[in-house]
């Protein structure tokens, strides 16, 4: 049952790299933004194939798949079974993902959808109270009731199909190898065990990121998950069935439901029927460039795209001017208001046309360049078939980014996810199940009585803001491959990377290591450290009340800048690793 239908766009001209070098280049681990001047970092290059992922264990594995002639979509599966062992916090086989793929032979760019979907027996009640009052978030986040049906491994699978150069099994083996020998225990992965706690874990779960005593694997422990590698074995021999139906699923199934807090309604016949889905890329255009993504039921790609739209012709630069960072700031404001009202699952819910060239051109006269919007409104965009509700969805940053280019010019730009930091805190089979329900909004309409879009409803996908791009040249080349997590902050993450290159002309590495900055129709968001630039004052004097925070975008970048020339950044904030030939 688990079959989808191909929609692809198709381009021209792109131009194949030059024979592949043996040079390859690693960036120094983990500095943050405030340590240097972003402006005067260095990218990896390389000259024909490049991977950037959020961990040196999972590049590395990607390489090497990369090397024995393996495609893009090999790669990012080799990635991303390694990034469940090593970067459990973030994603994994028991969560979903979002993959944007350029086939370099046929030009045609497409999407895969391995989103989560609810379980058939949801209600639009699931995070309300016998008062019908939305429950608080941790008690829906942290319990069986949050975990939806995982779609990464069914999406992968028919990536390959389409896409893979060598057997499904090869691509397991690195993270199983892996699994049984143990990696390090990363600063990161210690530092969030330690703010979060043994108690903030289920007992399985607790048992495997704590000691007895309740303290933290250490910095440098080699963590081994021999149950893991049974599952990915298991997966590798016999395909996507061996997740979605037999034991694995059972339990799955058995985990949910037994929850010790809040059980769940997944059933055997829910993850049975799931099914990955082909959904057309949304495209725009911007600075002479078109600009791809993917769209409902992620809000990542028209939000993104209708917020480069709402810029328009108007510089925003030179980098991080008070005029520039105020446009694109408004810019996202409106952007965000229409995708809290108007995105959700478009199965379920008609999604008006946010791109429209004339509804764009209207939106953007609301921009002041002096004055700022407090709190913009959604627009009445065409097509709209029926009123929806004000929406107050949350989304948290648990989430992770891959950007890769092969040897024969296939991209790859995958976002993948369990929510938020280590999913529901539920293990099974030595994966973490996902707590993505929790995206959608809890009420199911607003104080007026309209519905909401992302309301609950049975074998719904949550709206995401997930945002896979990539941006091809005037001449249809592939130009850019970017991405982020961040939850909500990834579009303005995405963004940035885009005006980064296009308009503020960094290197893949100094964007990927600028402060990070935005709004989501509130604050002006400034990365922590940055208070007192000379921008601020001025952003204040235009009326943008400032916030700063911790902004750790993740930003995972591959430009191209000719035929034989590849240029890669990741976010030195994490722990990603950029590798070229």
């Amino acid at each position: 049952m688990r079959s989808i239908f191909a929609i692809a766009i198709l381009l021209s001209a792109f131009q194949q790299p030059a024979e592949a070098q043996t040079s390859r280049a690693e960036p120094e681990p983990g500095t943050t933004a405030t340590e240097t001047s972003f402006a005067d970092v260095e990218p990896v290059r390389g000259t024909s194939q490049m991977v950037v992922t959020a961990n040196s264990h999972a590049s590395r594995a990607a390489d090497a798949i990369l090397d024995k002639g393996g495609s893009a979509v090999d790669a990012a599966i080799a990635a991303q079974m390694v990034l469940t062992l090593v970067e459990p916090q973030s994603s994994g086989i028991g969560g979903g993902a979002f993959l944007l793929h350029f086939d370099a032979e046929n030009r045609l760019v497409g999407t895969y959808d391995g989103r989560e979907t609810t379980p058939a027996l949801s209600g639009e009640d699931r995070f309300l109270d016998d008062e019908g009052v939305p429950i608080p978030w941790p008690e829906a986040v942290f319990s069986g009731s949050s975990v939806g049906v995982p779609g990464i491994i069914a999406m992968l699978e028919e990536a390959h199909k389409d896409h893979g150069a060598l057997p499904w099994a090869d691509l397991f083996q690195p993270a199983i190898d892996l699994a049984r020998t143990g990696f390090e225990v990363s600063p990161r992965l210690n530092g969030l065990l330690t703010r979060f706690g043994p108690d903030a874990f289920f007992p399985a779960a607790r048992d495997y990121f704590f000691d007895d005593q309740g303290a933290p694997r250490p910095v440098g422990f080699v963590l081994k998950n021999e149950p893991l590698a049974e599952t990915l074995g298991l997966i590798a021999q016999t395909g996507g069935d061996a997740f979605y139906l037999g034991d694995v699923a059972k339990d799955i199934v058995d985990a949910v439901q037994n929850a010790p807090r809040r059980p769940g309604d997944m059933t055997l016949l829910d993850l049975a029927d799931y099914v990955a889905k082909r959904r057309p890329a949304v495209c725009g255009a911007f600075r002479g460039r078109t600009v791809c993504g993917m769209g409902p039921p992620s809000s990542g790609g028209l939000t993104v795209i209708q917020a480069l739209g709402l810029v328009g012709r108007t510089s925003v630069s030179p980098a991080y001017s008070a005029s520039g960072l105020h446009r694109l700031a408004e810019a996202q404001k409106l952007a965000f208001a229409d995708r809290n009202r108007f995105i959700a699952d478009n199965d379920f819910v008609a999604v008006p046309d946010l791109l429209n060239s004339g509804y764009v051109a209207s939106r953007r006269q609301l921009i002041d360049p002096e004055q700022a919007i407090e709190r913009a409104e959604p627009g009445n965009p065409p097509a709209l078939p029926e009123p929806v509700g004000v929406d107050g969805s949350a989304e948290s940053p648990g989430t992770t980014h891959i950007s890769i280019v092969d040897q024969n010019g296939n991209a790859v730009s995958m976002t993948s996810s369990i929510e938020s930091a280590f999913g529901s805190r539920l293990i099974v089979r030595g994966f973490l199940l996902n707590n993505q329900l929790t995206d959608f909004s809890f009420r199911p309409t607003d104080e007026d009585g309209t519905p909401i879009a992302n309301r609950v409803q049975p074998k719904k996908r949550p709206r995401s803001s997930m945002a896979p791009t990539i941006v091809f040249a005037p001449d249809n080349s592939v130009e850019m491959v970017v991405g982020s997590p961040g939850g909500s902050r990834i579009i303005p993450y995405v963004v940035k990377g885009i005006v980064g290159h296009l308009d503020w002309s960094l290197n893949a590495q100094a964007i990927a290591s600028s402060p990070n900055f935005g709004s989501r129709n509130g604050p002006f968001e400034i990365e922590e450290g940055f208070e007192g630039e000379p921008y601020i004052a001025e952003l204040e004097a235009k009326g943008q009340t400032i916030r700063a925070s911790g902004m750790t975008s993740g930003l995972n970048i591959i430009i191209r800048r000719g035929p034989a020339s590849l240029e890669g950044g990741t976010d030195p904030r994490r722990e990603g690793l950029v590798i070229a030939d």
